[in-house]
């Protein structure tokens, strides 16, 4: 049986075509998840010059970028300056002009190196006091704009209520966490070592069980020193970290997502896979270690969250033009 070829029955099957077309849901592709990027600095400013020159030009540079916050990973003077409530008081005043909220751990320099005679002969606990009141009031990151900060000394733990300095916080289902772990040894053999070894552990532990029970993408653990993966365990540096990083490895292992610890105090920009599991004895790939640029390279690290990224993070070093050697 032929069809009807008269324009009426042609103008009826198109309008049923169409009407069958308008009733299928328009299924859209399902966009990617978007990545956002956060910066690392860390050892500066140190001398006068890089205070007034070097480090303001590095400030520039960050506000210029788009960047979700800043992490400073210690070491905000030389060894060898003074300690005083002015030097500071100057350090925080200039982290308030980063534009983007700044996260900031503390480094040797500023409270164990205190007692050196060139740094005024200061007494270490002391001026881990002083600093505690000067950058960790409150619930907030530092910074012209902040976001929120835990602090352990409000976690509910009370033999751990002095350790402001030890911070936590969620971006974007990636969680942060930042330790009192200063560069050289640690401070190991020193008064504070016990306590402040047991506040870091416990801080640890509590981070990584904190992103499986809420399902984070990754962890990212900041601390000033060189933890010296490289060396004998028996190393006289080396020993302040052996606790530190045997909890580290054991929670690496068990941890499903990528691991990126980052530090300075070497002064040596590098990005690499140091740690080792704990029992198969092979480099575990989903540990990355960043070590901050530091002074004289006024510079910053870029790194890029992508989401959909099996590896989660991208590193790009930013070197700031005003800074550059020969300049």
């Amino acid at each position: 049986m032929l069809l009807d070829p008269s324009p009426r029955r042609l103008l009826s099957l198109g309008l049923l075509l169409l009407a069958t077309w308008w009733a299928v849901p328009c299924v859209k592709p399902q966009a990617a998840a978007a990545t956002w990027d956060f910066a690392l600095i860390g050892d500066l400013p140190y001398t006068p010059e890089a205070e007034t020159n070097d480090f303001p030009h590095l400030i520039e540079d960050l506000n210029r970028a788009r960047l979700e916050f800043v992490v400073h990973d210690g070491d905000i003077k030389s060894g060898s300056s003074p300690c005083t409530d002015a030097v500071f008081r100057n350090r925080f005043e200039q982290f308030q002009t980063i534009q983007h909220p700044l996260f900031y751990v503390f480094g040797d320099n500023e409270w164990c190196d205190c007692k050196r005679e060139g740094a005024g002969s200061m007494d270490p606990l002391e001026r881990l006091t002083q600093l505690r009141s000067v950058f960790c009031l409150g619930s907030s990151s530092l910074g012209a704009r902040t976001l929120p900060v835990v602090r352990q000394s409000h976690s509910g733990n009370h033999r751990f209520r002095e350790f402001s300095e030890n911070i936590r916080w969620t971006h974007k289902r990636v969680l942060f966490a930042g330790f009192n772990l200063p560069g050289g040894g640690n401070n190991f053999g020193e008064p504070d070592y016990p306590l402040r070894n047991a506040a870091n552990l416990a801080w640890l532990t509590d981070t990584f069980a904190g992103a499986t029970a809420n399902t984070n993408l990754g962890v990212v653990l900041v601390i000033q020193a060189n933890p010296q993966f490289e060396v004998a365990r028996t190393n006289a540096i080396r020993r302040g970290f052996n606790a530190f990083l045997d909890e580290l490895q054991l929670e690496t292992a068990a941890f499903a997502g990528p691991v990126l610890l980052v530090h300075g105090d070497s002064h040596y920009f590098r990005i690499d896979k140091p740690l080792l599991h704990p029992q198969k004895r092979r480099r575990m790939e989903h540990f990355t270690r960043v070590e901050t640029f530091g002074h004289p390279d006024a510079h910053w690290v870029r790194v890029t969250v992508d989401p959909v990224d099996p590896q989660l993070f991208q590193f790009r070093p930013q070197i700031v033009e005003k800074n550059r050697e020969g300049r």
